[in-house]
């Protein structure tokens, strides 16, 4: 062994390898001190009696997965000093997945992700032995199985050419979700992101075993969202006609997402943040880009549907019928977020309307909520506010309704005490687009208003159950991570997105307790994240570095 061979080993020596990097981590997990190898014939055998095509589409990506990351271990010598045991290890020459007995009808994996929240089988078991002898994936559902794929992917690596795994046997039993919502948010109205660029976000979000893409897909700014029997909406409120998702953009992005384990949420934000329908239906709009836009709206450019118009209330519930009963999620949100009073009390028409019904304000927000949601219930959807709906408003809201906590983590305790079911969102946990500095211009010492930057690790410190009662608790979904994009663009999505909210995947994956019996903590979280980082960049997506590879490849050296 040459003196450079005994230096690396003598560093490795003293900074032991990590565990297996699995993101998130199983609930249940044990592994043994063995390699093994993939044979070079290695398969995957499905044992699924008529097994829908994209389970079988899942069962390739796997192969192509395991035989393209060629990830090396993230160890001092990235995985040189594996090469004797690699060489003597057993070979495995394939995966066997199954359904368990009782069920053997097998739906397609993107009808299994749409069920209602907190239907979905999501569970698995998986063996890998050390042995030679056949590892074996078996769930309830094929989107059980493809969770399985999904973690059976990231137990190898390469050296050499040769795909292994170090710490086998692993057997992982009955791992399943502790939360059915784990999602990430983006915005399309701000900045506008290709189709391909929300596919790689949904690839992504699969690989850490995401559930929900909530898709604020419309706002003031534009409305690129082309809706049936309405397309002057998005022909007109878009930013150009090349900025608009078709119907069949839509259609698209629902299937990809669906054959990965990822239900659609589509968000229509409504009575506020819809000024761009102004281009489209001015007499729908109050107070359209009314300067100064600070007195009218939350940023520019300012318009609100004029929710006390009974034609304003049709048209509004029409149009997301229209969008809703093409969307198999049985989730859609009509928003309700910052909704500017001032705005309406200088808007002619409103008033004119207010005093003709005989209504305040609140009573007529009351009798606009209501009637889009029965548009959503009268077709089997589920409607989705923000918590201003439940917390500042009075709108009765039907106990069905999933309130997402937005303004502060604090305010889940006050929608828990109406009976509400809550997706945690807080800025001051979830916000990637804060500490990025003011947008708005001329203020050249401002700060974004949700500093600072939000952290993975703190993230991942969240608690989903904090002064949330042992009642309340079957109330809480689960959370998300919300990319709100004045300042972010398709140049840097994948770098602001991840591998920061990868952190709140397994924070509703995995729970408060790791599988070990100790509590989730930040130590021992960063060496697996750094290598689902490190893997997302073999797979194409450009996840930006936690820390010099220095301390990448030393697992808690870097620590304070």
């Amino acid at each position: 062994m040459n003196l450079k061979n005994i230096l690396i080993l003598a560093v490795a020596l003293t900074h032991p390898p990590s565990t297996f990097a699995l993101w998130p981590i199983p609930r249940s997990l044990q592994t043994g001190t063995s390699f093994v190898k993939l044979a070079s014939n290695f398969d995957i055998e499905n044992q699924v009696t008529n097994a829908p095509a994209d389970l079988l589409d899942a069962i390739q990506r796997t192969k192509t997965l395991l035989a393209t990351d060629k990830l090396q271990r993230l160890a001092v010598g990235r995985g040189l000093n594996d090469s004797t045991a690699v060489g003597k290890a057993q070979s495995l020459s394939r995966l066997t997945i199954s359904l368990l007995p009782g069920h053997t009808v097998a739906r397609s994996i993107a009808q299994e992700a749409v069920q209602p929240i907190g239907q979905r089988s999501e569970g698995y078991s998986l063996s890998v032995p050390s042995t030679g002898a056949a590892a074996t994936l078996t769930a309830n559902s094929t989107l059980g199985l493809f969770r399985g794929l999904t973690t059976f992917g990231q137990l190898w690596y390469d050296l050499g050419g040769t795909t292994y795994s170090f710490q086998a046997p692993v057997v992982i039993t009955n791992d399943s979700p502790a939360y059915p919502y784990r999602g990430l948010m983006l915005d399309t109205a701000r900045n506008f992101f290709t189709v391909s660029d929300i596919k790689r976000t949904l690839d992504a979000m699969s690989w850490v075993k995401m559930s929900m893409f909530h898709w604020h897909v419309t706002d003031s700014q534009s409305f690129p969202l082309e809706i049936p029997n309405f397309p002057e909406i998005s022909s007109k409120g878009a930013y150009s006609t090349q900025q608009v998702y078709s119907s069949a953009d839509v259609q698209d992005i629902v299937s990809y997402a669906g054959a990965r384990g990822i239900d659609v949420l589509v968000e229509i934000d409504t009575p506020g943040h819809s000024g761009s329908i102004s281009a489209s239906h001015p007499e729908h709009i109050a107070c359209p880009q009314s300067d100064p836009w600070s007195d009218f709206a939350g940023e520019p450019p300012s318009g609100q549907l004029r929710l006390a118009s009974q034609a304003t209330t049709n048209f509004t519930a029409n149009f997301i019928s229209a969008i809703a009963k093409t969307l198999p999620s049985k989730l859609f949100s009509t928003g309700g977020d910052e909704i500017n009073t001032n705005c309406y009390a200088h808007d002619a028409s409103t008033q004119a309307d207010l005093k003709s019904s005989g209504r305040t304000l609140e009573q007529a927000l009351n009798v606009f909520t209501q009637a889009t949601h029965k548009a959503l219930l009268d077709i089997g959807k589920t409607p989705v506010v923000w918590e201003e709906m439940a917390l500042e408003h009075q709108v009765s809201l039907s106990n069905e309704t999933i309130v997402m906590v937005w303004i502060s983590s604090q305010n889940a305790a006050a929608v828990a005490k109406k009976n509400l079911r809550i997706v945690h969102g807080p800025s001051d946990y979830f916000y990637l687009d804060c500490g990025a500095g003011e947008w708005l211009g001329n203020d050249p010492t401002g700060n974004s208003w949700c500093d600072p930057f939000k952290t993975w690790q703190k993230a991942y410190t969240f608690d989903p159950l904090a002064n949330i009662t042992a009642q309340q608790a079957p109330l809480v979904l689960g959370g998300q991570q919300l990319l709100w994009t004045e300042q972010s663009s398709p140049e840097n999505l994948d770098s602001i997105v991840w591998p920061r909210a990868a952190s709140s995947a397994e924070v509703f994956w995995t729970g408060a307790v790791l599988p070990d019996g100790t509590a989730r903590n930040v130590g021992s979280a960063l060496p697996r994240l750094h290598d689902i980082r490190y893997r997302m960049v073999k797979r194409g997506v450009r996840a930006i570095a936690l820390q010099p590879e220095w301390c990448a490849i030393r697992p808690n050296v870097c620590n304070a």
